[in-house]
């Protein structure tokens, strides 16, 4: 096992940075009031639909490029070093749901126009409470006249506004499926919600009576494969994001004077620079880990990527903070980007789950496996 990147995985992470550096500005979101709208939501997607980074974990057979996981955490990781706003996230997340749940006609439909940068798609999960799987369902489906009919809400859908279809969880009599929904369909309303971070759309979704199609092979093993690629699409994000904020903060600290030297050459500021610096080389191999074995299909994959996005999410939000206090009274203002690393490290944090849940997943999975593990 070697989590040492090769030239290849350093040169598409290198492309990747520099064309969102040049691409993706968040100069629109430097002003009191700042939403997404402001954003530029879609302005950035022809381009990365250029580079073919929709398709970059889609199977050959559907058109996509069918690379590593360790690819696509360079990928969302200069994503997340970058706060670039554009709907890759919830074409990914949308796209596994159908490659796992949907049966051999529904991938080719779906996949091959997702590769293609054609359709784009968002995954509806989530309840009003934040809780996923659980014993209650905000939306529920029921199959009438051989269509199926969803009724009810999901919360917290990232993208949504943004995309042509939804996959969409519901609950059918006591089990969890997946469909697929329209997003022009009737009785489907779309809002957006007044999130916390203004580089991500983040919407609120109803249904009254709209009809679904089901994916086939829905089972319940779906979520938990889904769910560890969601887990690595935002550590990737963290770690990377952790990395960015830690270079704006040694650079500031070197270049802000006080009493006649740089604040970094103060053992207050060196032990903060210090302990950010050790969280991120933690926080980053613990997403390479998680590509890792989720390209190897390791039998620890739901430890590796629980683990990388409880650690990473939290070293992100420690980090953002620590920013702000380097950067002293001017980290605070609205002008500076400090602001927007630290809401989306709030909200990375919460968006699948605070970590304490990934924290339970992993006690579980060490429970069940004493003796693997110990191998």
């Amino acid at each position: 096992m070697n989590f040492t990147l090769s030239e290849e995985h350093e040169s598409l992470r290198n492309v990747a940075r520099s064309f969102l550096a040049k691409e993706a500005s968040l100069s629109k979101l430097l002003v009191p009031g700042a939403t997404v709208e402001q954003a530029g939501y879609d302005q950035l997607w022809p381009k990365i639909v250029e580079l073919g980074w929709p398709g970059i974990v889609i199977p050959e057979k559907f058109g996509g490029l069918a690379m590593s996981y360790i690819d696509l955490a360079m990928i969302a990781g200069e994503m997340g070093r970058a706060l670039a706003a554009a709907p890759l996230f919830g074409t990914l997340a949308g796209a596994w749901a159908i490659e796992r749940a949907g049966d051999a006609r529904q991938g080719a439909q779906y996949l091959e126009l997702v590769a293609s940068g054609k359709l784009k798609l968002a995954l509806a999960v989530s309840n009003a409470d934040g809780s996923i799987v659980a014993p209650h369902s905000d939306l529920s489906a029921v199959s009438e006249a051989g269509n199926y009919i969803l009724s009810g809400t999901r919360s917290f859908v990232v993208d949504a506004k943004a995309v042509d279809k939804l996959v969409v969880m519901a609950r059918v009599g006591a089990e969890d499926k997946f469909f697929v929904v329209e997003v022009g369909a009737e009785g489907l309303t779309i809002a957006i919600e007044e999130w916390r971070d203004p580089t991500r759309q983040v919407c609120s979704v109803r249904f009254d009576a709209v009809k679904g199609e089901l994916l086939n092979a829905s089972d319940s093993k779906t979520w938990g494969w889904i769910r560890n690629r969601l887990y690595l699409l935002l550590a990737a994000e963290s770690a990377a994001g952790t990395e960015k904020v830690l270079a704006d903060a040694v650079a500031y600290a070197k270049e802000r004077m006080a009493f006649g030297r740089p604040i970094g050459s103060f053992q207050a500021i060196k032990h903060q620079l210090a302990e950010i610096t050790g969280i991120s080389e933690c926080s980053t191999a613990g997403v390479h880990y998680a590509a890792w074995a989720l390209t190897e299909d390791d039998e620890h994959v739901d430890l590796a990527c629980a683990m990388a996005q409880s650690y990473a999410s939290e070293a992100f939000r420690e980090a953002t903070h620590r920013n702000i206090q380097v950067f002293g009274a001017i980290g605070f203002t609205w002008e500076m980007p400090n602001h927007l690393y630290y809401k989306r490290a709030r909200a990375n944090a919460e968006l699948l789950g605070a970590s304490r849940h990934q924290r339970e997943e992993i006690v579980r999975f060490l429970e069940a496996n004493p003796g693997r593990l110990a191998a």
